[in-house]
């Protein structure tokens, strides 16, 4: 019912009369302050809502403007902090991957230097084995000459002492030459 409505049955059952007055009374209910208050009640529900309700309504809108626009930053956040997970956990696989190529060419171009320092190794060792080599074989022909030379000088005395009246130097020299000659063969 409308408010025009509910203070014209109010105003017709006071006119009928004492009657319902009496029941209303009984009730301890005065009609007229009922009416007053019922008045002032809806006067009351009508300022709030011309001036209260709005700025109320008003101040919950911003708060869950507020409450969305932390939510959507909220889901970016997530979102980005997704994408960085994302991100670092490819930078560690590029990282993992070059250092395990680092690992890799490390023990390549160590295996490369070693192989490069036996290499040298060995040419250093067949290079003073052979320098060895020669120097022995240097040091067996001089002492093979000095041998030679010894044993020819040692020869000739020992023909010359024995062909001592027989023959003179150059047959000396001649049979000591031929007698090495022999002994060399």
């Amino acid at each position: 019912m409308s408010f025009l409505s509910t203070l014209t049955t109010l105003a017709t059952a006071a006119a009928e009369g004492e009657e319902k007055a009496d029941i209303l009374t009984s009730l301890g209910i005065d009609w007229k302050l009922l009416v007053v208050q019922l008045v002032a009640f809806l006067l009351l529900v009508w300022l709030l809502g011309k001036y209260v309700y709005p700025v109320f309504l008003r101040i919950i809108d911003e708060r869950q403007a507020k409450i969305d626009e932390s939510t959507k930053a909220a889901e970016e956040a997530g979102k980005k902090a997704e994408e960085a997970e994302v991100n670092v956990e490819k930078a560690l696989k590029t990282a993992r991957k070059e250092a395990a190529e680092i690992v890799a060419t490390a023990k390549s171009e160590a295996t490369q230097m070693t192989e490069a320092a036996d290499k040298k190794a060995k040419e250093r060792a067949e290079r003073i084995v052979a320098e060895a080599s020669e120097e022995i074989d240097k040091s067996v022909l001089a002492a093979r000459k000095s041998l030679e030379k010894d044993t020819l000088e040692l020869v000739k005395k020992a023909s010359s002492i024995a062909t001592s009246g027989i023959a003179d130097e150059k047959l000396d020299t001649a049979l000591v030459k031929k007698a090495v000659e022999g002994a060399k063969k």
